[in-house]
């Protein structure tokens, strides 16, 4: 099934940019086809939700567009320059434009909250250590830990640490944010603050997101497009208005009255 996230037309009449392209990509863990022969296009500026049961393929697609897994088959374009196959040079220059926040921190415990953030951008994008900083202490002031620059991962909370991982995925300013279940190791009473979080960078930014995820009240609120998987392939797609109110598929009314 091809799903095409495209948006209107701005009223200057220009059109909408893809930034993201996939066609017919298949990947299999062994007998398993995790995906299988999907076709998926992301506009810049698009918000898409991606839903459906666990082992349905969404979070692959998330690691295929960070280079952490690889197609089997079928080729993946970002930004106009293929991903898959594509010389390293070219998957390390694709790569700087996507940021990820995961399901797991994967902060470095050995360095404080501020180096967590400057890393990247001084080693990978050759930003000057005080630049670095600078924008490492605007986004710590914008995810509310302004106060948390020296300390370490470990000494923070999941909804804290989670926070710092958001910040450091932004500081790479990426073109495109991922976003893979960021609330599912987090206790339940801070899960609030960082799905307000992420709906204030959606409001406030142009930034293109991919988001999986279970909480299906914050995919309502910051989608333009959902799209519903099962057993690797998209079976509906819709604005969140209808998937969530109106959906056509019987899978996809099973698995929100299973989830809501």
């Amino acid at each position: 099934m091809s799903v095409e996230t495209t948006k209107q037309p701005a009223a200057t009449g220009t059109l909408p940019t893809e930034l993201i392209r996939l066609e017919g990509v298949t990947k299999r863990f062994g007998d398993n086809t995790v995906l299988d022969g999907l076709d998926l296009s992301v506009d810049a500026g698009r918000h898409v939700t991606l839903i459906g049961p666990s082992g349905s393929g969404k979070t692959t697609i998330l690691r295929m567009l960070m280079t952490l897994t690889e197609p089997d088959e079928g080729t993946i374009t970002v930004d106009g320059q293929q991903l898959f196959p594509a010389p390293e040079k070219r998957v390390r220059e694709i790569r700087k434009k996507i940021g990820m926040v995961f399901q797991q921190f994967n902060l470095f415990p050995n360095m404080s909250v501020l180096r967590n953030i400057t890393e990247a951008p001084v080693r990978v994008l050759g930003m000057s250590k005080d630049e670095a900083e600078a924008r490492a202490r605007e986004l710590l002031d914008l995810v509310g830990l302004a106060d948390k620059c020296d300390a370490r991962p470990t000494r923070l909370s999941g909804g804290q640490q989670q926070r710092v991982a958001i910040a450091r995925a932004l500081a790479m300013r990426p073109q495109v944010l991922l976003l893979d279940e960021v609330t599912s190791a987090l206790d339940p009473e801070l899960v609030a603050g960082v799905l307000d979080l992420l709906r204030d960078i959606v409001r406030s930014t142009d930034i293109t997101m991919l988001c999986v995820t279970h909480e299906m009240g914050f995919a309502r609120d910051i989608s333009d497009q959902v799209l519903m998987f099962d057993s690797g392939r998209i079976i509906e797609t819709g604005p969140p208005e209808k998937i969530f109110s109106e959906p056509e598929h019987e899978r996809t009314r099973e698995f929100l009255g299973a989830v809501l």
